[in-house]
């Protein structure tokens, strides 16, 4: 029997695994899975399908010098069945876009979120579904 890769979860460094899983949950619609340790230091969001883990570090992964120079350094790559629905579930909750909903060159439309940390998360619809 061939091996079978089923899904991926990006990990997404925080510095307060308490807070970002709060902010997954109370502005993006993600539910908290589950927050490991005394404080917590690992946790995993969800929201349908799509997964993340969030894990805690002591200072930024990647550096805000890196982050302006290099534009957006994405954490996260989502996609979404209803792109436009999403984003304006989020405009209501008021959640701060790195960038607008927009067409991209390669044909799908999305959307960045950047969560507590200044973490990029991408949101995408599909190529053939771009409502």
């Amino acid at each position: 029997m061939d091996a079978v890769v089923k899904t991926a979860i990006p990990v997404v460094f925080v510095s307060d695994v308490p807070t970002s899983a709060a902010f997954f949950r109370d502005k993006l619609g993600f539910i908290i899975d589950f927050l490991h340790g005394d404080p917590p230091f690992y946790a995993s969001v969800s929201r349908d399908a799509a997964r993340l883990h969030l894990r805690f570090v002591h200072e930024p992964v990647i550096s805000i010098d890196a982050r302006e120079r290099e534009g957006a350094l994405l954490s996260a790559f989502l996609e979404v069945d209803n792109i436009k629905g999403l984003f304006g579930e989020y405009e209501a909750a008021r959640v701060t876009f790195a960038q607008p909903l927009r067409k991209e060159p390669w044909g799908a439309s999305g959307f960045t979120v950047l969560d507590p940390d200044g973490n990029s998360i991408y949101f995408a619809g599909s190529r053939t579904n771009h409502a």
